[in-house]
């Protein structure tokens, strides 16, 4: 048995360095200027609740709660989706010959069949 621990200081969510490299080379094609912005929020959808939703954005909406990746790229968490995204880490991995990003959420306690939507407790 472990034990886990709240800390309020934490960052909500994190990005891997591959997931990373991947939105900087993506960021150019969908904003101007040299700050960028990648907003992530979940909506309902499909059979098991939740899905997430990643946009690259001009900014962020009011209430979002903001991580800066580095000098150039932040992300914008949606206020509402907090408690759904605490803990995950979002990642770039190879499936085939495809890249996908990928979510590691620890909050997630089932998945529908095609992995599109997400239950939590």
């Amino acid at each position: 048995m472990s034990v886990s621990t709240f800390d309020p200081n934490a960052q909500a969510v994190t990005v891997t360095e591959k997931a990373l490299r991947y939105f900087h080379r993506n960021a150019n094609q969908h904003s101007g200027g040299d700050n960028h912005w990648i907003r992530l929020s979940v909506t309902t959808s499909g059979c098991s609740g939740y899905a997430y939703v990643l946009d690259f954005v001009e900014q962020p909406d009011e209430g979002d709660q903001i991580i800066a990746l580095d000098d150039q790229l932040s992300l914008a968490l949606d206020s509402e989706a907090v408690t759904v995204l605490r803990g995950t880490e979002i990642d770039l991995v190879t499936e085939g010959l495809n890249q996908v990003i990928k979510f590691n959420n620890p909050n997630v306690v089932g998945q529908c069949g095609c992995g599109e939507s997400f239950s939590v407790n």
